[in-house]
């Protein structure tokens, strides 16, 4: 058991994703709980909810109050802390306030976790000021929001980044250095080549001999969408387009992209098999902290042509496991693409290497990571 003064460690989870939606985020933060729950920490999580969860999340969660958010309907946007969440934060006692989204309810948690000496720390999931640039009505609020994000995490004690690329490009944005790494985990007996299926692809439509080039993502247009379907039009080799996941932006995708298969929100063993199914994987998105679903993809054997950007560039080995590609270079995209689709020697090779650097990626080392930050954070240790 994680003891403090002789008691349990108590953490206080502040998110505005966690139940809701199964994002990166959420999926994140509920794996964290899990954990640690499991080493004897107690958590009392406080997020918004909706009537409807989208899985069965981990720990006891407060409710927040929360509207869905103007435009994106999917997600909810936290309308601050309300007095009764206060109370019951405080009632609760927390040795550290761990807040995961910098949103109204993140800095509301940060000026408690401040007015009652409370160590607050932050986990860094999203480069949302990257969000910006994608719609044009909101662009010019892209340098507030970067100067806001600096005061937010400069005011916290710790923040968890899961790549350096990631911290990197923080610190050049002027963010103060309280990173500490914390990179993600995989499930390689999830995501494995094993799960490759015949039959499966016989259901999606897809031959035995065709190559698949596999995108997996909410389908929105910060995922860089633009690029995606420039690319896949301009492929140089037969192959078959798979898509999956859903969204907003479906409708674009669908208009440029007549012919691809779209499979929706897949998720558990339906997603593994459509990742070891598949041939290639492309990910142009540039506005991702870590990358997940390349993490995904590489457990599955797929070599993987990826934006050269936070997140993937920390996961890909140029050449060795994939290519990098600058996300706006929808011609450097389909020549890599092509020349995979063309080369099944190569495909094996670089699948084969990326499947063996996913298996370093271990969530058990990497959950420990956090609990082992909390504990020296709380005795005053580097």
């Amino acid at each position: 058991m994680s003891l403090i003064q002789g008691r349990a460690l108590r953490v206080a989870l502040v998110t505005s994703s966690y139940n809701y939606i199964p994002d990166g985020v959420a999926l994140t933060l509920n794996r964290l709980v899990g954990y640690l729950e499991r080493q004897g920490v107690e958590v009392l999580v406080f997020a918004p909810i909706a009537d409807r969860p989208a899985f069965a999340h981990q720990g006891t969660v407060v409710p927040v109050p929360s509207i869905p958010l103007p435009g994106r309907p999917e997600y909810r946007l936290a309308l601050g802390m309300a007095g009764y969440v206060k109370r019951q934060l405080l009632d609760f006692a927390p040795d550290i306030i761990h807040i995961g989204v910098p949103d109204l309810l993140g800095h509301a948690a940060l000026r408690l976790a401040q007015s009652h000496g409370i160590p607050a720390v932050a986990s860094y999931h999203t480069r949302y000021e990257t969000y910006l640039k994608h719609y044009w009505h909101l662009a010019w609020l892209e340098g507030f929001l970067t100067r806001t994000l600096r005061r937010f995490y400069g005011a916290c004690r710790e923040v968890y980044v899961p790549s350096d690329s990631t911290r990197e490009a923080l610190l050049a944005d002027g963010l103060r250095d309280n990173f500490k790494p914390w990179r993600r985990g995989i499930d390689t007996a999830r995501f494995t080549p094993a799960k490759r299926s015949l039959e499966w692809r016989a259901r999606m439509g897809i031959g035995e001999d065709e190559v698949v080039i596999l995108h997996v993502s909410r389908l929105v247009r910060e995922k860089r969408l633009d690029t995606l379907t420039a690319a896949l039009n301009r492929v140089g080799a037969p192959h078959r387009v798979l898509i999956v996941g859903d969204g907003p932006d479906q409708d674009f995708v669908e208009r440029e992209l007549p012919h691809a298969i779209f499979a929706g929100f897949l998720r558990d063993e339906a997603l593994a098999c459509a990742y070891a199914s598949s041939d290639l994987f492309l990910f142009p998105s540039d506005s991702e902290s870590f990358g997940n679903v390349t993490l995904e993809a590489m457990a599955s054997g797929l070599p993987c042509v990826c934006a050269d950007a936070t997140g993937s560039s920390s996961l890909v080995a140029p050449g060795e496991t994939g290519f990098l590609i600058a996300a706006d270079d929808a011609g450097g995209f389909a020549r890599q693409l092509t020349l995979l689709a063309q080369d099944a020697a190569l495909r094996r090779r670089m699948g084969e290497a990326a499947r063996a650097r996913a298996l370093t990626y271990s969530w058990e080392e990497t959950l420990a990571r956090i609990l082992g930050y909390y504990r020296a954070l709380l005795a005053g240790t580097p």
